[in-house]
């Protein structure tokens, strides 16, 4: 039986990240910009939290928005795993806690990918691709 491939498979590397001192303009354009639901919020290099769509639109309606930075927004302590965290742990805990993202970091903790509900959506397909062709071979699982 083949091994549950790791998040690092399915995770966008490189996330676009943003700065907990930055305005919610910033941020809102960022994600417009590069059309993200998620930045991973970083202080120093360090991860410190995670700003999604929905915390920005709800930010956003109120009367002094103009006024509040991505740290007064921001959920603090986001979910964080290792790129080699296996997809079913990682998928289990998102849909458990309905987590949209998980936020991928090395050892050190430098952010190097992100897996959204979207990339778990993508692996899904994978699989039942896969699954779907082990059939038609007429391999039993």
């Amino acid at each position: 039986m083949k091994t549950v491939p790791c998040v690092e498979k399915f995770m966008t590397p490189m996330p676009h990240t943003i700065n907990s001192g930055m305005p919610l303009k910033t941020a809102k354009e960022m994600m417009q910009k590069y059309g993200v639901r998620h930045l991973p919020v970083q202080v120093a290099g360090h991860l410190v939290g995670v700003l999604t769509d929905r915390d920005l639109k709800l930010a956003m309606s109120f009367k002094n928005s103009g006024e509040l930075l991505v740290d007064d927004v921001m959920t603090p302590d986001p979910y964080a795993v290792l790129p080699k965290e296996r997809l079913n742990h990682v998928v289990t805990e998102m849909a458990n806690h309905k987590y949209g993202c998980a936020v991928v970091q090395q050892e050190d903790g430098k952010v190097i990918g992100i897996f959204t509900a979207t990339d778990g959506l993508r692996a899904f397909g994978e699989a039942l691709k896969v699954r779907r062709s082990l059939k038609k071979q007429g391999v039993k699982k």
